[in-house]
């Protein structure tokens, strides 16, 4: 696994560590812990207060004459703009926190479509920490990080942070040339991630930005030969490391690591879109693969996913920002880049969703 800079709280806390660091467990007690996303036309609402790339808009528009349904009124003060035709939304004037469930429906869809979207002025960082959970939770059941920091008495915070005078990244930088990481948050979990929240608390003046790139265009960018090989493929995701790098550092684990298999070509339920689903942080091998043939596909995908800077949007962070992803059909990296010490804070809320699954190809 590729160290990253991005660095967490450490609290202080009864915690399980794990005897044997060395035998991986492939699977977990699974349960249905993700909401169901919505399909066409009942998040009809939402959708259309904020505009969407003209392809988007005249879909919604067929589906409404499809159904007879009436075009729901425009909301005044709103402002958006779309930072990619591919992906990346900003939305002012849309106040999170308060959404109905049929808004929150709507939200799921649309983080779905756009793959993020970031929600300026918004209240996420005053509320109380038990009425953000049970925002988030609406999505899914809460992850809790094998390894990170969190409040105390609430683990199913996933908290970022970097200090105030932290000098970690000199430390860094010393032995690697870049700090940035992609990866899909905690791949190796038996249902890893969907609709994920990321909030601000302090940023630097400058820097800091977070890197998010679209796997399903990643996906569709490949030959159809190429796609049609990759379907049917597995790949080993591993926790592991990343429990042994916290122990490393003085840090929590919270339970025995998990390694899962997932296919590398994974399907979004609601959207029927096909994403790639390695990454260079939790992926380990193809199954069935030798060695240098596994490495060799790996390889290729990171380098085009990491390359692909036509499907890339890069957030930047503004006191009230509210960043919503959806985990199956993107990758991300934060990005150390500043250099007057400043304290980066947020603070993520990461909803579970169903266990990967691909559809056959279709050529």
């Amino acid at each position: 696994m590729a160290p990253s800079v991005t660095s967490t709280v450490t609290v202080t806390e009864p915690v399980s560590v794990p005897k044997n660091l060395k035998t991986p467990s492939t699977s977990a007690p699974t349960r249905n812990c993700s909401r169901p996303i919505p399909s066409l036309p009942a998040d009809l609402g939402l959708l259309d207060q904020i505009p969407a790339p003209r392809a988007l808009r005249a879909l919604r528009a067929r589906q409404r004459r499809r159904h007879h349904l009436p075009r729901p009124p425009q909301p005044h003060h709103h402002h958006q703009h779309t930072h990619h035709p591919l992906a990346g939304t900003e939305v002012r004037g849309v106040q999170l926190s308060s959404l109905s469930p049929a808004g929150k429906d709507q939200l799921a869809r649309l983080v779905a479509e756009r793959k993020v979207v970031a929600f300026r002025d918004q209240d996420f960082k005053d509320l109380p920490i038990q009425s953000a959970l049970d925002y988030g939770g609406y999505f899914g059941r809460h992850h809790i990080h094998p390894a990170s920091g969190a409040p105390a008495g609430y683990p199913e915070v996933h908290l970022v942070h970097r200090g105030e005078g932290d000098e970690s990244s000199k430390q860094f930088y010393a032995s690697r040339t870049s700090s940035v990481a992609w990866h899909s948050d905690v791949s190796y979990e038996e249902q890893p991630p969907g609709t994920t929240f990321l909030y601000i608390f302090d940023k630097p003046e400058t820097g800091g930005d977070t890197l998010f790139a679209n796997t399903v265009e990643a996906y569709n960018r490949l030959s159809p030969l190429f796609q049609e090989r990759l379907h049917g493929l597995q790949a080993t995701h591993s926790g592991f490391e990343q429990a042994a790098a916290s122990l490393a550092r003085g840090g929590i684990v919270r339970r025995e690591p998990v390694a899962n298999v997932h296919p590398i070509v994974r399907t979004h339920p609601a959207t029927g879109e096909k994403s790639l689903y390695v990454n260079p942080q939790f992926t380990r091998e193809i199954v069935g693969m030798k060695k240098e043939e596994s490495d060799a596909i790996l390889n290729f995908l990171y380098s085009h996913i990491a390359w692909g800077a036509d499907f890339h949007v890069r957030v930047k962070w503004e006191q009230g920002t509210v960043v919503v992803w959806d985990n199956r059909v993107t990758q991300h990296s934060a990005l150390v880049d500043w250099e007057n010490k400043q304290r980066r804070h947020l603070a993520r809320i990461t909803p579970q969703a169903e266990r990967p699954y691909e559809t056959p190809f279709q050529g």
